[in-house]
């Protein structure tokens, strides 16, 4: 750790002193935030863990004064000396951006879809210098798109947010928050959902940022790998409390704290849980000789070109099958084609070339009256459960949709007791049919979205990075019971993710995919520890391990053979 970590040059950037948070809500008073003390000093990395409702967001919120209206704060919140409690809008204003600025967890929905990145990336410096010129906010928004990695920053900053990728966007985010020379960023949740390869850039990046400009930055993160890669030290929160804080190597090799102890042990590790190592060598021989269920030759998903631009080939002549009762495994980047490929087994994308055979039914050429019989068939778990119900039905009412559309024979007292029996199966008590998906958590949602794909008892599931967007430990709980329910119903499932230790822990095969084309595939273990093509390789180095050595080690190896940075 260098002097500029250690606090030894002034003050620290950032001191909460007895922070409470009070929400005030029709079910009565919740407290968020319960008595938080915490420093960081200049140039440090801290990381902020804990389970979802555990009161992170909530404390890195206070950090900006970024608080709602029902919230009552007290205590302190001492940003380079200035306390932000109580302090008016328009002295809010003039620190953020200054002082400490914020990057939002998902950049598609921070950003505004109807104005250039230049316009947007202007918005602060007019807040805070009301007489810059148009000529000046271009030339800052260019020199701040350069430093933080994106290419042809003069052209680029007339596009607009959709004409970025994944990766870019949280870039742009970055060099926002940056734009005014703040010395404290907090960063909440900044790589969820973003692929290995774009997360180990952004890592990269944030790490540069530190170095380069002596920056304070607070993580706030579930990936513990993260935590293990970037972090000089860690706080980790439950029920509104800091409980345990310690320097980053002295947490992982002795945690104190139970709850610590349970969040590392809910990691999965790349190698340590492997699906296809854990059966015995008749479950093997029987999955070898199981039937497909889903044949793909060939296979090419193509969508045509638009203003006299040429077709984007998505999928590009990939050959796969999926056995009765086998879990396939599909990783890549984002745009690699997964969800692509996912979609078209559920007859949701139109394949343009080859051949997909999906439960018998060749999919190419597809007439909707002859495959709508074997939707009943198909189970989809959606990413974001939260966006795929409808939030003005209840639990049973969005589990029992499949019912109602494909087995009109049944009562509702029948559809009734389906649905309570389901949610039994996904550890959820029966009282929960009668709530909205809005009154539970994000691990409870996934489950309900669980329960619905297979209401219908599915030979096949399709399940779409179900579990990005999850704490380690709800993470691990959803794991287990889908690993549960697949052997005890034995549906096949092709489970879609950019992580690679989820997919080891599930897949019996998997198929990696690089730009449309499937470049690796085979069982868990060669594929994860004995790669054959250099992208699967580049993957597999790319993913952070939640061991600060081990990691540390990992990424100088990843330097000298990819590029890259090597330095803390």
């Amino acid at each position: 750790m260098t002097a500029a970590h250690t606090g030894t040059q002034g003050g620290p950037r950032l001191a909460l002193r007895e922070l409470d948070v009070h929400f005030a809500t029709d079910a009565g008073d919740v407290h968020a935030v319960d008595g938080v003390s915490l420093e960081v000093a200049p140039g440090e990395i801290l990381a902020i863990v804990g389970e979802s409702g555990s009161g992170k967001s909530v404390t890195a919120r206070s950090v900006l004064g970024l608080l709602p209206e029902t919230a009552e704060a007290s205590g302190a919140v001492l940003v380079s000396g200035t306390d932000l409690v109580g302090l008016s809008a328009a002295r809010l204003r003039a620190l953020r951006g200054e002082d400490v600025s914020m990057i939002f967890q998902e950049p598609s929905s921070a950003l505004n879809p109807v104005f250039p990145i230049w316009w947007q990336l202007g918005e602060g410096l007019r807040a805070h210098r009301p007489k810059i010129t148009r000529k000046e906010i271009r030339a800052e928004a260019v020199r701040a798109l350069d430093s933080v990695g994106i290419p042809d920053a003069a052209e680029r900053i007339d596009r607009y947010p959709h004409e970025f990728s994944g990766g870019q966007k949280q870039r742009i985010m970055i060099a926002m928050a940056l734009a005014l020379g703040a010395e404290l960023i907090v960063a909440d949740e900044p790589t969820t959902a973003l692929d290995v390869t774009v997360q180990a850039e952004i890592l990269d990046l944030l790490r540069e940022i530190r170095r380069r400009h002596g920056t304070s930055i607070i993580v706030i993160t579930h990936n513990m790998g993260v935590v293990a890669d970037l972090a000089d030290s860690v706080a980790v929160m439950h029920h509104g409390k800091i409980i345990e804080r310690a320097g980053v190597q002295e947490l992982f090799a002795a945690p104190r704290e139970a709850y610590t102890k349970k969040l590392l042990a809910a990691v999965p590790h790349l190698g340590r849980d492997s699906a296809w190592t854990a059966l015995d060598p008749a479950q093997r021989a029987a999955l070898e000789e199981a039937a497909p269920v889903v044949v793909a030759k060939d296979l090419v998903i193509e969508y045509p070109g638009r203003l006299g631009r040429a077709p984007f080939r998505a999928v590009n002549g990939v050959d796969f099958e999926i056995r009765a009762g086998e879990v396939f495994g599909l990783v890549g980047e984002s745009g690699s084609g997964k969800t692509t490929i996912g979609r078209a087994i559920a007859g949701l994308e139109r394949t343009t070339g080859g051949s997909l055979s999906v439960l018998g039914h060749e999919m190419n050429g597809m007439r909707e009256k002859a495959f709508k019989p074997l939707r009943r068939r198909i189970g989809f778990v959606f990413q974001d459960p939260a966006t795929s119900f409808n939030p003005h039905l209840t639990i049973e009412q969005c589990i029992a949709e499949p019912l109602i559309v494909h087995e009109e024979h049944l009562s509702p007292a029948e559809r009734g007791a389906r649905v309570r029996a389901l949610l039994e199966a996904v550890e959820l008590p029966g009282t929960y049919a009668g709530r909205y998906p809005h009154e539970l958590s994000g691990g409870q949602r996934q489950r309900i979205s669980l329960a619905r794909a297979l209401v219908l008892e599915p030979e096949l599931l399709i399940a779409d990075e179900p579990t990005s967007a999850l704490d380690v430990s709800v993470q691990a709980t959803v794991l287990d019971l889908f690993r549960e329910l697949q052997q005890r119903l034995g549906f096949a499932a092709l489970f879609i993710s950019h992580d690679l230790a989820v997919v080891d822990s599930l897949a019996h095969r998997i198929g990696v995919l690089f730009r449309g084309d499937l470049v690796e595939d085979g069982h868990g273990p060669d594929v994860l520890q004995r790669p054959r093509h250099q992208y699967t390789r580049k993957l597999i180095a790319s993913l952070p391990v939640p061991d600060p050595v081990e990691q540390a080690a990992r990424r100088e190896a990843f330097a000298r053979e990819w590029g890259g940075d090597a330095q803390g």
